[in-house]
């Protein structure tokens, strides 16, 4: 049996488990919990009521967070040209070099850009990128030839979700020292876009449950019918 800290024990004193709690009302608990000595991250996890194993109800999207993660995002582009690259505020650049770092077991970074005729040689290190998520991907934005604006966007809080294999989805949504108006506002985003990845054959409910948390608290359970008015209102 898992042991939790004496803070995470404070922190489920100063709430009741059993509720739902509105997203407004979650941020000002999770804001008042026993604080960490590092900036927590703030994550928001949803369960989902999908099949897993059924090919055709797989979940996964993109969201732009409109106030960023509040993380440091290391970001490795491939391209033949590695000073623009650098240039334009990628951590790692190159292409033959990375490919064989790789290949000896290195992944030290976030997320992976490539350009378009870069794509040939990253397969090579497909089978080591792919299970880690970082295999640059058309769909994530992540294969670009405009790499300037590639960076730009992963760099601001853009990123790639995906379901895992317990129909969970998580979502980092900023960090506590964010202002709550801007945690509410990237909950919005990534609630927006959870919905927006709803398979086509899922039939009744889709997200069975929800909390948030900070790195080191208990969740917080939120409402649902508050969240599935939340991206429409």
């Amino acid at each position: 049996m898992k042991k939790h800290s004496r803070r995470y024990l404070r922190g489920l004193e100063m709430f009741d488990p059993a509720a739902g709690y509105s997203v407004g009302e979650a941020i000002r608990i999770v804001e008042m919990l026993p604080p960490a000595k590092f900036d927590e991250t703030i994550e928001l996890a949803m369960h989902l009521g999908v099949d897993p194993k059924q090919g055709d109800q797989m979940v996964r999207g993109i969201v732009k967070l409109p106030h960023g993660s509040g993380k440091t995002v290391r970001v490795l582009v491939f391209t033949e040209n590695p000073e623009v690259a650098l240039q334009s505020g990628a951590d790692y650049a190159g292409l033959g070099d990375l490919v064989a770092k790789i290949q000896g077991g290195w992944c030290d970074f976030d997320v992976a850009i490539a350009t378009t005729s870069a794509m040939r040689e990253v397969r090579s290190v497909a089978k080591i990128l792919g299970p880690r998520g970082l295999m640059p991907n058309p769909k994530s934005g992540t294969v670009s030839d405009d790499v300037a604006a590639a960076i730009r966007e992963v760099k601001a809080g853009r990123y790639e979700f995906k379901m895992d294999k317990t129909a969970n989805v998580a979502l980092v949504i900023g960090k506590r020292s964010f202002h709550a108006e801007k945690l509410k506002e990237n909950i919005l985003a990534a609630v927006t876009e959870v919905e927006r990845a709803r398979p086509a054959a899922v039939r009744g409910r889709y997200v069975l449950s929800a909390t948030l948390s900070s790195s080191m608290s208990p969740g917080l359970s939120l409402e649902l019918k508050e969240l599935s008015g939340f991206q429409r209102g």
